[in-house]
């Protein structure tokens, strides 16, 4: 059976104009989607996707131009081939088909939607640009499109503004953007990666929904080998600009043949994996560990917990603002009545959903911010240190001890330090060593974190984003801590570059003796790290477990929705909509009676043996919760 395909890209040359020269970007890109398909355009950062996506938009940026190459647009409504890589971007026939014949959902919501204009407005702006419609039959026809991507009360969001709105919310109004027009083709530019595994679950439901119903052609750009599986039909493989490997799903999941696609097949943390089994990157790393960094003697009593955590509570203010310029303060509980304790050489797993409280939590043992209540401990050799009671020299000794791995590598390395001197400049403020000294450690810790200490005159925009977290990584050691805390240390990377740091990770944790507290909303990632995980819901914790007891016997609704919502890179296990529906998600109000808090708050621990609790009522069945 033969089809003209909906777009057609051949020989797709990209260069971009340096101030060094000429640099090509894609190097002669091929592929065909065919309408109403799912294709999906996978490869790690700077392998050429977004660029492959801005072309068919005809938004490439001023210094980027197509050199040769065409991307054939056949519209079904019309049957008119417009040959969009021969148009300037400005053009009349260019503008005519961007927004109206073919859309696109961009990354991250927040940057894309304007702070300053209603959902309302923005959404139907795509509308009466390309549409001759009444501004009444505009604002209807937008409230039935944000009906039907799934806003509660459609009429409200169209006075609402993207601040006021979650991030799942944000992203269903791109997508409402995008689909007001009925395109024949929508680009969904990493569409979920900013979003937590529950919510991704229901804006992939909802696009694949909506395909259907509006009988549209998909290109799906991602890294996450698991969305792949779960949503196309054909899968096109970038690397460095050029297509490695194409075919159907199946072909490409069941006998890939390519050495990268393999390789990163292999880098992909998985469930269930053996316990002496590591992830394979597509680069791999050597480290070298110094005389300065051997594993410590023991002196502190190991049945004592490093650190324990005593029912944390902190509260926050939120102001609504009145037409009369007053305002009355709602408060919001961020982190409510946590405990645990995290034992000396593990790795604590806690996973949640953005807003649930975890990095408050990180930043309280930090004494960033203030708890409201509760106390924290932390066991210095033969000394146990009140965290909330020390002053600043002892606080200061501590910082010693206990150090943070920041999210994004990117905004927490200061652009105008070389890494020397960020690598270098804990040892400055806690006076360690002399300058030459100073230097010796700096070149002994890049090697440690396996980069070269040739670069240590560079600046952090000169590294990859793998690198910058080494980076990180090296600083959070400059100090030979026992603690780290890991915040999201991963999740801002390509899968292989996040093998390679978990891997570094779970060496330096075995070689130097580390404890972790690692903060991650991805279950995989802390499968593969943690020894025991809490899990965090609305600032309270509501299961406490050892890793193979939390993965293979979740006991709480929303532990099971997580697990539920996690979309596995096997054609052989996608993901049940129904069944992450059936959980209850994240809503306290559809788990069963037995997990359901009440007005007076009558949940407490359930321990289910071997250290597994869980956050239900006194009189809950634990029989029934086992089932």
């Amino acid at each position: 059976m033969t089809y003209s395909p909906l777009l057609s890209v051949r020989d797709l040359r990209v260069v971009f104009k340096m101030a060094t020269g000429e640099i090509e970007a894609l190097h002669g890109v091929d592929f065909d989607i065919a309408p109403a398909s799912t294709v999906a355009l996978v490869g790690e950062s700077g392998s050429g996707k977004s660029v492959t996506a801005q072309a068919i938009m005809g938004i490439l940026p001023s210094s980027a131009r197509v050199t040769s190459g065409s991307l054939v647009f056949n519209d079904p409504d019309t049957g008119v081939q417009t040959d969009i890589a021969q148009f300037p971007t400005k053009s009349p026939v260019l503008q005519a088909i961007r927004g109206g014949r073919i859309s696109i959902i961009f990354q991250e919501p927040m940057v894309s939607l304007s702070p300053l204009h209603t959902v309302g407005d923005q959404v139907s702006e795509a509308l009466f640009l390309h549409h001759s419609v009444s501004h009444a039959q505009g604002m209807e026809q937008t409230e039935a499109m944000l009906e039907m991507v799934g806003f509660p009360d459609p009429a409200r969001a169209l006075r609402t503004y993207p601040f006021e709105l979650s991030g799942g919310l944000r992203q269903r109004a791109m997508i409402a953007m995008a689909l007001v027009c009925r395109p024949a083709l929508l680009i969904a530019d990493e569409p979920t990666t900013a979003l937590d595994v529950t919510v991704q679950a229901q804006i992939l439901n909802l696009v694949r929904d909506l395909q259907s119903e509006l009988q549209m052609a998909l290109l799906l750009i991602t890294h996450d080998l698991g969305v792949v599986a779960n949503m196309a039909e054909t899968v096109v493989v970038m690397y460095h600009g050029k297509v490695v490997e194409s075919g159907s799903a199946k072909d490409i999941f069941g006998q890939p043949e390519h050495p990268y696609l393999k390789a990163l097949f292999k880098a992909v943390p998985r469930f269930n994996m053996d316990a002496n089994e590591r992830l394979v990157p597509v680069r791999p790393i050597e480290h070298t560990l110094g005389d300065h960094f051997q594993k410590p003697e023991m002196t502190a009593d190991p049945s004592l917990p490093i650190l324990e955590v005593k029912g944390l509570s902190k509260s926050f203010g939120v102001r609504r603002s009145s037409i009369f310029g007053h305002s009355a303060a709602d408060q919001i509980r961020a982190v409510d009545n946590v405990s645990f304790v995290i034992k000396r050489g593990e790795c604590l797993g806690l996973v949640g959903e953005s807003g649930c409280g975890k990095t408050t939590l990180s930043k309280i043992l930090m004494r960033a911010i203030t708890a409201d209540t509760g106390s924290a401990t932390y066991q210095d050799g033969d000394s146990t240190l009140d965290l909330f009671n020390l002053d600043k020299k002892a606080m200061m000794a501590l910082r010693r001890k206990m150090q943070l791995i920041f999210q994004d590598p990117f905004s927490s390395l200061s652009p105008r330090m070389t890494v020397f001197d960020i690598v270098r400049e804990p040892l400055i403020i806690h006076g360690r060593g002399d300058s030459g000294s100073q230097r010796e450690m700096v070149q002994e810790l890049m090697r440690l974190v396996g980069l070269d200490p040739r670069f240590l005159s560079r600046y952090p925009h000169s590294f990859s984003g793998g690198q910058r977290q080494r980076i990180s990584i090296a600083r959070a050691l400059a100090l030979q801590p026992e603690f780290l805390l890991c915040d999201e240390p991963v999740s801002a990377l390509d899968v292989s570059i996040q093998a390679q740091v978990l891997n570094l990770l779970k060496d330096l944790k075995r070689d130097l003796g580390l404890t972790y507290l690692f903060i991650s909303h991805n279950l995989a990632v802390i499968d593969y790290i943690a020894d025991r995980v809490a899990v965090m819901h609305r600032g309270r914790l509501v299961e406490l477990a050892s890793r193979e007891q939390l993965f293979n016997r979740p006991a709480h609704p929303y532990t099971q929705s997580l697990l539920h919502a996690v979309p596995h890179p096997d054609l052989t296990r996608p993901l049940d909509f129904s069944r992450i529906a059936a959980t209850g998600g994240n809503d306290p109000q559809q788990w069963p009676e037995a997990f359901r808090p009440s007005a007076n708050d009558s949940t407490e621990w359930l321990d289910l043996g071997d250290g597994h609790q869980v956050r239900a009522s006194a009189s809950a069945n634990i029989g029934e919760i086992l089932k």
